[in-house]
């Protein structure tokens, strides 16, 4: 049986997301052909390491947004592009150790950093294998496509980031616009009055739901969600809100209490962490939620107009700017008339339809199917080649003479 590594990082959600989304199709529809393992590479090439890099990410994100703005840009080329790619070639021994404890066949990277490790020691003849990198992000980072020459494939959201990736010198034939990875649950048929009796709303068809994220999963929400809740509250006309606050215990307590002085809770429900997203984006008319690449897709696979607030700056900003293109998308500035924003957009049906109609023209709902047929196709028949040659492609580890 052959063998499939899915790599994954834990900064932010949407690396492990896409990881496990590739992983149940895998399971679901080729577990007699291969065997499937998910493993986060950074934390077991150094415990120490990823801890630290994970606090950092979290801590600057939502205390020095600048500072990661800054570093996000730099690393795209530079100074501290070359270090960031020198230090993950140091790695790579310890990743090389960890591939050839799993002796992988086909590696599929979710994060840029083990795709630059994988690449690196494809390209010294250390190991090999046939290695797809998913990119998360509705925009095309430096990062994702170092040792891009060594990589077979390359999976990106939409069509201007194979445009921006050939203008880069990457094989065109090489990239596929397929979509972010996306939870086959996301496909399911749901029947909205259930869900909604299920969670106590209303299930008058005439009454907008409005879901609304809250950022508090990873400590990351900003001071203007509680006025951008206020707002919805006060404009009150024919829509009821779910608000999930997230893993973050006091944001919720802070929604709870806002609900209780505006004496709204028979429009507004307040919700911690849940397992129910794709039930929720079913019944829902409108999402208001930072651009992670994650809720991103999920949105634009249920249909959803979006309102987009407090992108991390990097990654974020790319996906904001993308959806504001594309016209699905409304963005809250930090200076924006809150309440103004909000009720120009929920008293305007016309743009609601527009920017619906808009977000089916660019959601791609079979992704991680499109991504999986890829990549078994062309394995199966062999039809990869290396980077020297047109000869069949040979899936094993390198003798110990060719390597430095």
């Amino acid at each position: 049986m052959k063998k499939i590594v899915l790599f994954y990082a834990k900064f932010g959600g949407g690396h492990l997301s896409a990881a496990n989304s590739l992983k149940q199709y895998l399971e679901a529809n080729y577990s007699n052909e291969y065997e499937v393992e998910i493993i986060d590479f950074f934390a077991y090439i150094n415990k120490a390491l990823n801890k630290i890099s994970t606090d950092f990410y979290t801590y600057v994100t939502k205390h020095s947004p600048w500072l990661w703005s800054r570093m996000y840009k730099n690393s795209n080329s530079g100074l501290l592009s070359k270090v960031s790619k020198r230090s993950f070639q140091v790695l790579s021994n310890k990743m090389l150790k960890l591939l050839k404890e799993k002796e992988p066949d086909i590696v599929i990277s979710c994060h840029p950093f083990s795709s630059q490790m994988c690449s690196y020691l494809k390209k010294k003849q250390k190991y090999n294998f046939a290695l797809a990198t998913v990119m998360t992000d509705f925009e095309a980072h430096d990062q994702w496509i170092v040792g891009h020459e060594y990589t077979d494939f390359i999976f990106v959201a939409n069509n201007n980031m194979k445009k921006v990736l050939t203008r880069k010198g990457i094989d065109p034939d090489k990239v596929y616009v397929t979509g972010i990875p996306l939870s086959n649950r996301f496909l399911e048929h749901f029947d909205r009055e259930e869900i909604k009796k299920s969670f106590d709303l209303d299930t008058n068809i005439n009454k907008k739901t409005i879901l609304f994220f809250a950022g508090g999963e990873f400590g990351l929400a900003k001071n203007n969600i509680l006025d951008i809740l206020k707002a919805l509250i006060d404009y009150r006309e024919g829509i009821q809100i779910v608000v999930i606050a997230g893993k973050n215990e006091k944001l919720k307590e802070k929604f709870e209490r806002l609900v209780d002085e505006t004496a709204s809770s028979h429009f507004v429900k307040v919700m911690g962490f849940t397992d129910k997203v794709p039930e929720l984006m079913a019944i829902s008319d409108l999402v208001i939620t930072k651009p992670g690449g994650l809720t991103t897709t999920e949105s634009l696979a249920s249909g959803l107009p979006i309102v987009v607030i407090n992108p991390i700056p990097g990654q974020e900003e790319g996906n904001a700017k993308f959806l504001k293109e594309s016209e699905c998308a409304i963005r809250i500035n930090k200076n924006d008339d809150v309440e103004r924003k909000i009720k120009n957009l929920l008293s305007d049906p016309d743009k609601l339809r527009d920017m619906k109609i808009k977000t089916k023209l660019i959601a791609k709902k079979n992704s991680t199917e499109e991504i999986c047929k890829t990549i078994l196709n062309n394995y199966q028949s062999r039809k990869i080649s290396n980077k020297n040659n047109e000869e069949e492609f040979h899936f094993k580890i390198y003798d110990e003479e060719n390597e430095e």
